[in-house]
C-alpha cells in the first residue's frame, strides 16, 4: 500500500469519533494501513498536536472494537496525527494546512499522496473542495482523493450542482461517495448469496410472489435535529441507503467484479424502475411521522415536541413505498421498501416470498442488522409455533468470518483506489430522478402525513399497501389498537420458537 495523508475535515465531530478513528486504528492493529502514514486533522476549535492525541485515545477507548491494552501500538498509531485549526471559509487556512501536509510528507519522507475526508455537513462540500483547488492542495505528483458522506444533495437539482462543482476540483475517479450500507459484508455479497440460495433444493424452480426490505429503527432525531428536520427519511435513508439495497439485492455480481461491471448492474436496475409521477405517488407511498408513544417500555416524545424541531414540521420519519423493476427476472414481482424512526426493534432486514397455495409460506431471510445471517423460513399464516428455519449451506463459511465494521473496509478500499463498493454518480443521479417525483407531492402536499405511534412499525396505511395486492409485512408483532390489528409473532419471538432440521 503506497503512503499517505489522510486529511480530516470535521476532526472532532462525532462521526470521527464513533466510526472513523476506530476504524483507522483497526487497520493499524491488522496492519492495514501504509507503513508511513500522516493524519492531519482539522477543525475550528484550537488544541494541541498532543490534547488531539488525547481526544482520540480516549475515543479508541471508548468505541473501538478491539480492546486497547497495549500500550505502546496505542502511542505508535497517535504518533501519526497532529492538528490543525481551519475555518472552512477562510482561504488563508488552506495555505497555512499546505504548508502543514509538506512539512509532514517531507519529515516522512513520503509521496505526497492526500486523501481528503470530509466528515462535516454537505452545505461545506462545494466550498472545502474549492479551496482545496485553488489552494494547491490537490496538485502535488501524488494521487489525490475525496471523500465525502451523503446526502449527496438534497434533491435532484442541487446535486447536480454539486456534482458540477466537485467535478471542477476532482473528477470522477477520485471521487468516492462513502454509502456506509455498501460497506457491510452481508450487503456486499447479497446478490451472490441470493442466487446462490435460490439454486438450492426445490427452489430452483420457485417464482418469488414479493420482496420486503426493511430497516427500522428504535431511535429518534437524538442530535441531528437541525440537519434531520430538512433531510427526512426519504433524503436520509431512502434516496442512499434503501435504494442501494435494491440495487445490490436485485443484481448478481461475477467473481471478482470491476467497477465498471457493478456499476453498470446497478445503473440498469435503476434505469428499470417503472417511475413515479408526482399525481400517483398516492398509490405508491406512504409518509409518516412519529407521535408520542413508548419504546422498550418508557415513554417518549413526539417528533415536533423534540428539541430543536419546529413545531408544527411536517417532516417525514417514515416511508413505505410499492416498486416494480421492469427487467425479465423481476418484472412481474412486486418490491415493497420501508425505513423510519422510533418504531417496534431495530431490524434491517430483508424477505423473500415463494408463490404458494393455502397458508404455509416459504421465505428467504436475509438479516443485515444487528445479525448478519441469511436462511430459508417456512411459516404457516395464523398458527403459532409454526416457523421452520431451514439452513443454507451457502451461508456457513460466510458466517463464520468476523464480520468487520463498514468504515474499515471502506476507508482501507479508499486508501488502495477501490471504488466498488461506492456509490457512482450516474446512481446517484437515477436515485434521486426516481425520488424527484416523490419529493414534489411531499411539497405541494399531495400526499397524507400519517402521525403514528412511537413503538410500533409506522402507519396502518403502510399495512394497506401490502394488503392490496394480498401480502403483509412479515414479522410485524402489531400491538392491538384501532389502528393496527394483530398480524403475527414478532421476529425475535419466533426465532426463539424456530425448529431445527
Amino acid at each position: 500500500m503506497e503512503p499517505a495523508t489522510f486529511v480530516l475535515f470535521g476532526a472532532t465531530g462525532d462521526l470521527a469519533k464513533r466510526k472513523i478513528y476506530p476504524a483507522l486504528f483497526q487497520l493499524f492493529v491488522d496492519q492495514k494501513l501504509p507503513p508511513s502514514f500522516s493524519l492531519i486533522g482539522l477543525g475550528r476549535r484550537g488544541l494541541s498536536h498532543e490534547s488531539f492525541q488525547a481526544n482520540v485515545e480516549q475515543s479508541l477507548i471508548t468505541f473501538s472494537r478491539s480492546e486497547v491494552k497495549d500500550a505502546d501500538v496505542m502511542k505508535k498509531f497517535l504518533r501519526a496525527f497532529r492538528y490543525h485549526v481551519l475555518d472552512i471559509d477562510r482561504k488563508e487556512d488552506y495555505t497555512k494546512l499546505l504548508r502543514l501536509v509538506e512539512e509532514r510528507e517531507n519529515e516522512l519522507n513520503i509521496t505526497p499522496n492526500r486523501m481528503f475526508y470530509l466528515s462535516v455537513g454537505p452545505e461545506f462540500f462545494e466550498t472545502i473542495a474549492a479551496n482545496i483547488h485553488e489552494s494547491g492542495l490537490d496538485s502535488a505528483n501524488g494521487w489525490k482523493r475525496l471523500v465525502i458522506e451523503k446526502p449527496f444533495g438534497h434533491d435532484l437539482s442541487s446535486a447536480r450542482q454539486l456534482n458540477t462543482k466537485l467535478n471542477q476540483a476532482f473528477n470522477e475517479t477520485e471521487i468516492y461517495r462513502i454509502d456506509h450500507y455498501l460497506g457491510k459484508p452481508m450487503v456486499q455479497q447479497i446478490g451472490h448469496l441470493l442466487h446462490s440460495a435460490l439454486s438450492e433444493q426445490e427452489y430452483r424452480t420457485r417464482k418469488i410472489a414479493s420482496v420486503q426490505i426493511t430497516a427500522n429503527e428504535v431511535l429518534g432525531v437524538e442530535e441531528r435535529a437541525g440537519y434531520y428536520d430538512h433531510a427526512g427519511a426519504i433524503r436520509d435513508m431512502f434516496q442512499n441507503h434503501m435504494l442501494q439495497l435494491l440495487m445490490m439485492l436485485t443484481i448478481e455480481l461475477p467473481n471478482r467484479s470491476s467497477v465498471e461491471e457493478v456499476g453498470k448492474l446497478k445503473r440498469n436496475v435503476m434505469k428499470a424502475l417503472k417511475p413515479l409521477n408526482k399525481t400517483d405517488v398516492t398509490h405508491h407511498i406512504i409518509r409518516g411521522q412519529y407521535g408520542a408513544g413508548e419504546i422498550q417500555g418508557e415513554q417518549v416524545v413526539g417528533y415536533t415536541d423534540e428539541p430543536g424541531i419546529e413545531l408544527g414540521s411536517h417532516n417525514d420519519t417514515f416511508i413505505a413505498a410499492r416498486l416494480q423493476i421492469n427487467d425479465p427476472f423481476w418484472k412481474d414481482t412486486p418490491i415493497y421498501i420501508r425505513t423510519g424512526k422510533r418504531l417496534k426493534e431495530k431490524a434491517t432486514r430483508i424477505v423473500i416470498e415463494f408463490n404458494s397455495e393455502g397458508p404455509l409460506k416459504d421465505l428467504l431471510i436475509i438479516e443485515i442488522g444487528p445479525n448478519e445471517r441469511i436462511f430459508f423460513q417456512r411459516s404457516q399464516s395464523g398458527m403459532e409455533n409454526s416457523d421452520v428455519e431451514i439452513p443454507i449451506r451457502s451461508q456457513h463459511s460466510f458466517m463464520k468470518e468476523v464480520v468487520k465494521d463498514a468504515y474499515e473496509i471502506l476507508i482501507h478500499d479508499a486508501l488502495i483506489g477501490d471504488k466498488t463498493y461506492f456509490a457512482h454518480w450516474d446512481e446517484v443521479e437515477l436515485s434521486w430522478e426516481w425520488v424527484q417525483p416523490i419529493l414534489d407531492a411531499y411539497r405541494e402536499n399531495l400526499l397524507p402525513l400519517h402521525i403514528y405511534p412511537a413503538g410500533t412499525y409506522g402507519p396502518s396505511e403502510s399495512d394497506k399497501l401490502l394488503e392490496i395486492d394480498g401480502f403483509h409485512w412479515w414479522f410485524d408483532a402489531k400491538n392491538v389498537s384501532i389502528n393496527d390489528a394483530t398480524k403475527g409473532e414478532s421476529f425475535e419471538a419466533q426465532k426463539a420458537e424456530l425448529i431445527e432440521l
